[in-house]
């Protein structure tokens, strides 16, 4: 006969292994959120950062202009919702709103020689645009880390982890239509491209 140790050891072997599985998956797990949530921390940093030099070049605007007032409403809006947005979609719609809001403001800009010729109005705008370039590259790194931690989730036997310990799928940055392209930033007189980055932006 075999000794009776023989089964339960089996038993704790295989309970072993399979706690060795579940604890090595949840780790894996939360190293990659923890990933998906620096980069998203990272991210909201610039675009935090951009939602405060807003601020000064609307006032510019505004004082060497003083019309043009619906865009500077919608600036507002964008701005206070972002403020507000507690999730992380809610922040992602948000931007996407100051995306477009901003895009409007310079294309005004843009419309005006007035508005170009003003040192103040070139230095806020030449902040934004690397700000923008800045935000783009963050957007690309949180979608890249996001949709890595989004496909971890669903492998088995992370899947199983995932839907016990409530791992969820996190959203990706996707600009809507009317952000998709960030706002170009000109700051040359060139007619012809004014022009186009108008008929860019309002599309």
């Amino acid at each position: 006969m075999r000794p009776r140790w023989i089964v339960p050891a089996v038993i704790v072997g295989i309970l072993v292994i399979i706690a060795i599985v579940i604890g090595s998956s949840y780790n894996g797990l939360v190293d990659r959120r923890g990933k998906v949530d620096q980069s998203f921390a990272d991210l909201d940093a610039q675009l935090q950062r951009r939602n405060d030099l807003i601020p000064n070049l609307v006032n510019a605007v505004r004082g060497a202009l003083g019309q043009e007032q619906a865009v500077f409403g919608e600036i507002a809006r964008a701005r206070q919702n972002y403020a507000g947005a507690r999730t992380d979609q809610q922040k992602i719609d948000a931007a996407n709103q100051v995306d477009g809001a901003v895009g409007r403001l310079l294309v005004i800009v843009e419309q005006y020689p007035q508005l170009q010729s003003n040192q103040n109005i070139r230095d806020l705008q030449t902040q934004l645009e690397g700000t923008e370039n800045r935000i783009a590259q963050a957007r690309r790194d949180y979608n890249g880390v996001a949709t890595s931690y989004n496909v971890s989730i669903q492998h088995f036997p992370r899947s199983m982890v995932a839907g016990v310990f409530g791992f969820h799928k996190r959203p990706l940055f996707a600009a809507n239509t009317e952000a998709r392209t960030p706002p170009t930033v000109d700051l040359g007189n060139n007619p012809t491209t004014t022009a186009a980055v108008t008929t860019t932006t309002l599309r």
